[in-house]
């Protein structure tokens, strides 16, 4: 699977809400936009539910944009069965461990993991068949993630990004002046929520942030 990390929408439904946006249409508009991934976060809402919404995000989007189901990887299973058009799982430091879920989603699907430290980016090169890119972060403070680590930076991120043969998507707080910052200093992309999901124009959003990596 060709996999373009670039500019990466993390999907929060109540963050979209608040600022009038369906979930479903932040995808939409996010996608046309030009994101190439959409990473499907929903902490709070019931297994169903987010099925439903992994099912009609799959089925939303062109081939291009890898859909990625966090954490669940019962629902990414599930979805696959359904013959949705899933294309992976993004794991973090307390869910499934990588090796045991590659085995679960088989070698064909994309497996992201957070990591913020140097010895959890060491675990995830470990074994090199499990995982295919790090999320490391969080770049800046953020209220989207509560459990998110300390704020790295842009110098400690560059740091961690060229401590791992491991493509590193940077992700926390992250907004429009960031893009080209975090391009040259080594990151394979940008994970972003707020700048796309609270946008008054979730198209417009995501076009000024790929614009911003193209021309970094």
């Amino acid at each position: 699977m060709s996999l373009d990390l670039s500019i990466y929408l993390v999907t929060d439904t109540a963050i979209a809400a608040a600022a009038g946006h369906p979930i479903l249409s932040v995808v939409r508009e996010a996608v046309a936009g030009g994101v190439s991934v959409v990473q499907l976060r929903e902490k709070h809402g019931t297994a169903r539910d987010f099925l439903d919404l992994v099912c009609g995000v799959a089925d939303a989007v062109p081939e291009s944009v890898t859909v990625i189901v966090n954490d669940r990887v019962d629902v990414f299973l599930a979805a696959r069965r359904l013959g949705a058009r899933v294309g992976g799982v993004h794991l973090g430091q307390s869910d499934l461990p990588p090796s045991l879920a590659r085995d679960l989603i088989g070698p064909d699907a994309v497996l992201g993991l957070s990591a913020s430290t140097p010895a959890q980016l060491r675990e995830a090169e470990a074994d090199r068949a499990a995982v295919d890119y790090v999320g490391i972060g969080a770049l800046h403070a953020t209220t989207t993630k509560p459990d998110a680590p300390r704020p790295l930076g842009l110098d400690a991120f560059a740091a961690l990004a060229a401590s791992t043969r491991l493509p590193a998507v940077a992700i926390g707080g992250i907004g429009q002046a960031d893009i080209a910052p975090l391009r040259r200093a080594g990151a394979a992309g940008a994970a972003v929520v707020s700048a796309i999901c609270s946008a008054v124009s979730p198209r417009d959003a995501a076009r000024e942030l790929v614009t911003e990596w193209r021309n970094a």
